[in-house]
């Protein structure tokens, strides 16, 4: 095991100076868990995860199928239920014993968006190369081990539309993710790659670990990143990273191009240029003390 150059490990068993062994101490660190706090609300997660209960392929559940979801007995899962439906949030499908979300749950999307300041200096840039190249550009933010659309500007010939605000994706799958990554810490890459599910998305998706590094060290060189099929099959894909006044990664942008009408090299050659730049630009405009 590597040790930290002028640190003296602890003796294991070593008490501090609390009267706690430091193997003690650190065992209690590496197991806090959130949850146990008395500041905790379960009943606040519970609801939360009856919302999540919509995340897969089923646009409409019934009772039962919401309960195996939201990984809750039927009792509780009833009442969170009947709950939500009061307040706006669930609805039943008429005639069915179906229920679904309803549009007030996008209140707290707009919420989002609106108070977005990032959104709001990026919009101009994207819409410009939007109109100017003529394909889909992409606002992307990093949540945990996947990036969010935040921002979507359809090209004048969008050939697919599976992915909208809101979306997500592993980071290491997508170009704007794997630029935001060549801007973070080798320890932060490293737990992203620990929590990412590893599993293909098309063929074509790299999965090996070993790789998925080598690409986000030559997205950190190269200023960008480009890949062809990752998440969509005919989909290519060029990516840079909006960076803060520390250089740190705060969200990406992408365009996004169809194989039928362009090829990698052509993507490097003509498109690679306006991520950097409107990235670049981003940056600059939103944090005035970077610099490169």
């Amino acid at each position: 095991m590597t040790r930290t150059a002028g640190r003296t490990p602890k003796a294991e068993g070593a008490v501090t100076e609390t009267g706690t062994s430091a193997t003690e101490a650190d065992s209690d660190t590496k197991k806090a868990d959130p949850r146990e706090s008395s500041l905790f609300v379960g009943s606040t997660e519970k609801t939360f995860q009856i919302l999540h209960a919509f995340d897969g392929p089923h646009r409409q559940m019934p009772l039962s199928e919401i309960a195996k979801a939201a990984n809750l007995d039927r009792s509780a899962a009833q009442r969170l239920v009947y709950t939500l439906e009061v307040l706006g949030y669930l609805r039943r499908v008429h005639g069915t014993r179906n229920y679904a979300l309803t549009p007030k749950l996008l209140q707290f999307s707009y919420n989002y968006l609106r108070a977005n300041e990032l959104i709001e200096k990026a919009f101009p840039y994207l819409l410009d190369i939007s109109r100017s190249v003529g394909e889909t550009t992409n606002l992307q933010e990093l949540d945990g081990a996947e990036i969010v659309f935040v921002a979507r500007f359809p090209g004048k010939h969008l050939v697919n539309i599976e992915f909208m605000v809101g979306s997500r994706l592993p980071a290491y799958y997508t170009a704007s993710g794997t630029a935001i990554l060549s801007r973070l810490s080798e320890e932060e890459r490293e737990d992203i790659l620990a929590r990412t599910d590893l599993r293909p998305l098309t063929p074509f998706t790299v999965c090996d670990p070993d790789r998925l590094r080598a690409r986000v060290r030559e997205a950190g060189e190269k200023g960008y990143a480009l890949l062809v099929n990752e998440t969509v099959m005919g989909d290519i894909s060029v990516g840079a990273a909006i960076t803060d006044e520390h250089g740190r990664a705060v969200a990406g942008l992408s365009i996004s191009v169809p194989a039928t009408r362009w090829t990698p090299e052509q993507v490097e050659q003509e498109l690679a240029r306006h991520v950097q730049v409107a990235a670049a630009s981003i940056s600059v405009h939103k944090f005035g003390s970077y610099s490169r």
